[in-house]
């Protein structure tokens, strides 16, 4: 489409003064119109999915089943036996090593038997290893989910009755069944949702809470069973006559010797071994202690059955339903944790990890895990940074961890009898003190108040009103946040960079300026029912608040066209197909014209299945911010009044061969910057009526 309008020659357009005399064709490229009566358009969304999808299922081959369905298969068949297998096994036995105690200190802080921590680390490791796509997660009894079991069946059940073991079982299967719902139904980006601001916040205050909970082996007597810090402190201080002084001197001791061994395994590589083998040492140093000495006044774990779990069905089903929000909360966790490192560990080591697959493996593994009197299991940071830095490189380290914990059921129940169980607190508190994440409250303060404020409401939440509702207020105000940025999208003034035909934020960059006449406005956004109210009032703020300190072109006393870039609204609804035409008419009654520049398919396709491209007008639809900015400058020049002619005596004094020259210059510098071809650089001496649509600024 070819444009003619009237182009500066060697008069001052600023103020007006005269009007133009020479014409240049200005080439402006014309937007493409889908037809609304095509097959493709009136095909719905769904039908191309499902057929997107269907293509997919009958191009796969039995190998891509088979990995579908085992992922365990993908590592086995390219699996290189001389560079693997020793790493491997190493990277096994050394988190194995690391679970078995650990596991044990997990189930007590869950309320049950440290043998239930030892089934818990047993059976899902060998499932895992099957259906689960990462190669270095390591799977298992956490402090975070073994702290939310007692949570809950604490204020069910007395932790001594076996109906509380059979609710633990029963809350594995449960979470596990939720698992693997979500996955197959791939709803694991329901979790995208949650901040990181927030699993900060709640991980800090849990970690303080797990901590304290573990106060009474270090104390030597009861302390209160809870979730909010207030009845702990005031537990703590209360039982202050019970003070034992063995125990507190034991369980300082050996943890100020796991916190040794674990900063020196992560600051120095050729000593990373001993972040692994903290548990082990502090077990059998606490174990030789008690068998030397045989202190009275520090309690033991004591008895522990002997052999592997026996296959039974999860039982008290009754309560089902009072442990449905646990099971959605440790499903969550179990998201945030598990998917997220498994996601970092795949990166670092080089294949691609599909997070609903991954989900629907530790589903299953808990699931086959309830069968085995297991309860919920998930990822665990620490040993799943110490597999991999331990090189693991398949899932054969977790089907060797499995056979250290099936070699510990067997053969060595009766060396844990004399585990302190002060002991196992000191392995709990080393665990999750690298969960008090305090660098990441400071770096949220240096660099959004409004995250920090996020990681402080769930932090406080957490700690004095208990976990589930820390949990409930920290996403309820993650989402506040995400519905007002939704609702007030950034909407920004547009203008001209100098020498280019590039249009970009006139507050960002204060050398861009604008034209008299005319307001360029981008929507930073998808436009729909909750955010259309706002645009439209700051679309009409603009209308009236124009800087003319930074305008050129014609003088006009108002607003005559205001031109749309919606290259990012990549979507549009009803409500705002509406809105567009209310805005138009509103417009159209005080004589001001919209234009539409860079719209996508998705949203050209809709405003002309609503009739907005024909109400608008469609020669008001253009691929570029330029083209739309040449034509309405014609439009604005041609209702300047006309001004006086050129004075022919200073037309005269000019050779004929100068004016062929400068014209011959300007139509060339012009459609260059129009093709993009060139950015020229714009100098005192350069002169700025060579620049299409610029005229020199009055002083």
């Amino acid at each position: 489409m070819e444009i003619t309008y009237a182009s500066p020659s060697n008069s001052d357009f600023a103020d007006g003064s005269s009007m133009p005399t020479t014409t240049r064709p200005v080439r402006i490229i014309p937007l493409q119109h889908p037809n609304t009566t095509s097959s493709n358009a009136s095909t719905p969304p769904w039908r191309a999915a499902l057929s997107r999808w269907k293509s997919k299922v009958l191009s796969m081959t039995w190998i891509e089943w088979l990995e579908l369905f085992l992922p365990c298969f993908r590592w086995i068949r390219t699996y290189k036996w001389r560079e693997y297998l020793q790493v491997d096994l190493m990277a096994g036995i050394t988190v194995g090593v690391m679970l078995v105690p650990q596991a044990m200190s997990y189930a007590k802080l869950a309320g049950l038997a440290p043998i239930y921590g030892l089934y818990s680390g047993f059976v899902p490791l060998f499932v895992y290893a099957i259906f689960g796509s990462s190669r270095q997660l390591a799977v298992g009894p956490v402090a975070l989910v073994s702290l939310l079991v007692s949570n809950v069946l604490s204020g069910i059940v007395d932790s001594t009755d076996e109906l509380y073991t059979e609710l633990a079982i029963l809350l594995a299967l449960m979470v596990g069944i939720m698992e693997c719902i979500l996955g197959l139904l791939r709803l694991g980006w329901i979790i995208r949702f949650i901040s990181h601001s927030v699993i900060s916040g709640f991980t800090t205050a849990s970690a303080i809470v797990i901590a304290l909970s573990q106060a009474k082996y270090f104390l030597g007597y009861d302390v209160e069973r809870s979730s909010k810090i207030l009845p702990l402190i005031e537990s703590i201080i209360a039982g202050a006559d019970g003070f034992s002084w063995p125990p507190f001197v034991m369980g300082s001791i050996i943890l100020a010797i796991l916190l040794t061994m674990k900063h020196l395994g992560k600051t120095r590589k050729y000593l990373r071994f001993l972040r692994a083998a903290g548990p082990l040492t502090a077990v059998l140093s606490g174990t030789i202690f008690v068998k030397i000495f045989n202190p009275s006044s520090i309690s033991l774990v004591g008895d522990i059955p002997q052999g592997l779990p026996a296959f039974s069905i999860p039982k008290a089903f009754g309560y089902a339903t009072s442990l449905i929000p646990t099971a959605l909360l440790i499903t969550g966790v179990a998201i945030l944790e598990s998917v997220g490192i498994a996601k970092a560990l795949a990166a670092k080591n080089g294949y691609e990890l599909d997070a609903n697959q991954e989900l629907f493996g530790l589903g299953v593994a808990n699931i086959f895990g309830s069968f085995f009197s297991a309860y919920p299991t998930t990822g665990s940071f620490s040993r799943s940074a110490v597999n991999h830095e331990s090189g693991a490189k398949t899932g054969l380290s977790g089907i060797v961890m499995g056979f250290i914990m099936g070699c510990a059921l067997l053969f060595m129940t009766t060396l844990f009898e004399s585990i302190p169980q002060c002991a196992l607190a000191a392995i709990v508190i080393s665990a999750v003190i690298g969960l008090v994440d305090y660098d990441e409250a400071i770096f949220l303060w240096r660099v959004d108040k409004k995250d920090f404020l996020l990681w402080t409401i769930t932090a406080t939440t957490t700690l004095f009103f208990g976990i589930e509702i820390g949990v409930l207020v920290g996403v309820g105000v993650s989402l506040a946040f995400v519905i007002y940025e939704s609702a007030n999208p950034h909407i920004a003034v547009l203008g001209r960079l100098p020498g280019t035909t590039v249009y970009r934020n006139t507050q960002q960059y204060p050398e861009s300026y604008t034209y008299n006449g005319i307001v360029i406005v981008r929507i930073d956004a998808p436009i729909y029912f909750a955010n259309i109210s706002y645009i439209k009032d700051r679309l009409r703020e603009y209308e009236v608040e124009v800087d003319k300190s930074t305008s050129r072109g014609p003088e006009v006393e108002r607003i005559y066209f205001v031109i749309l870039e919606m290259a990012p609204v990549t979507y549009i609804d009803s409500s705002g197909v509406q809105a567009l035409k209310e805005l138009h008419q509103e417009y159209k009654l005080r004589d001001i014209q919209i234009a539409i520049s860079n719209l996508n398919q998705e949203t050209l396709m809709t405003l002309s299945r609503s009739g907005v491209v024909e109400l608008i007008g469609k020669e008001w639809y253009f691929v570029r911010v330029h083209d739309a900015v040449q034509v309405c400058l014609q439009h604005v020049q041609s209702l300047k009044v006309t001004p006086n002619m050129v004075d022919p005596s200073t037309e005269e004094r000019q050779s004929s061969f100068q004016r062929f020259l400068r014209q011959r210059a300007e139509v060339s510098l012009l459609s260059e910057l129009e093709s993009g071809n060139q950015t020229p650089l714009v100098t005192e001496e350069s002169d700025p009526q060579l620049e299409p649509l610029l005229s020199r600024k009055s002083s």
